[in-house]
């Protein structure tokens, strides 16, 4: 990535208000940071699930969603945007957990078009005994780590870049 200082010279003929708006040197290395922790961090919660409980980070997540849910029942487009997965991603992760006795999936009753997963008392025990490894794991890297106030800025500030990537473009 090229800093302000190292912005290459505009074409001949390119008007100024075309040329990129490059980083700052310090833009660049908070921007760094942020890619590094978006990397390293949902690495090291998966690490964590997967040694100790045997679950990715996206089953406990979807196993979590259903669990929160009326009747452990979602609709699995609707599970899938809550994980932030492929509708596709999501089918083979919950076939996955279906093998294991964890999930079922069935036919929306109010609309068969639709597929419902459900969480099965097999997987609500799973998640049970994940949890508190999982939760300990998520307050040694993150909770733990900042004061209540800048949890609190941090949460606000990703809402805020996820409004960014979840509004239409401009």
């Amino acid at each position: 990535m090229a800093t302000q200082d190292q912005a290459p010279e505009a074409p001949q003929g390119q008007a100024d208000e075309q040329a990129p708006l490059w980083l700052t040197p310090a833009e660049l290395a908070s921007w760094l940071s942020v890619v590094r922790l978006m990397t390293r961090l949902p690495w090291a919660i998966d690490a964590q699930l997967q040694r100790d409980a045997d679950l990715s980070m996206v089953e406990y997540m979807a196993m979590a969603m259903l669990s929160e849910a009326p009747e452990y029942t979602v609709r699995m487009s609707v599970l899938a945007e809550r994980t932030s997965t492929s509708l596709s991603r999501l089918s083979h992760l919950v076939k996955r957990l279906e093998s294991r006795g964890y999930v079922r999936r069935e036919p929306d009753p109010a609309d068969g078009r639709f597929t419902n997963a459900i969480l099965l008392p097999a997987g609500l025990g799973k998640l049970e005994s994940a949890a508190p490894a999982h939760v300990a794991q998520v307050r040694r890297l993150v909770v733990d780590n900042l004061s209540a106030e800048r949890l609190r800025r941090l949460g606000q500030d990703a809402e805020r870049i996820l409004q960014r990537i979840d509004s239409p473009a401009r």
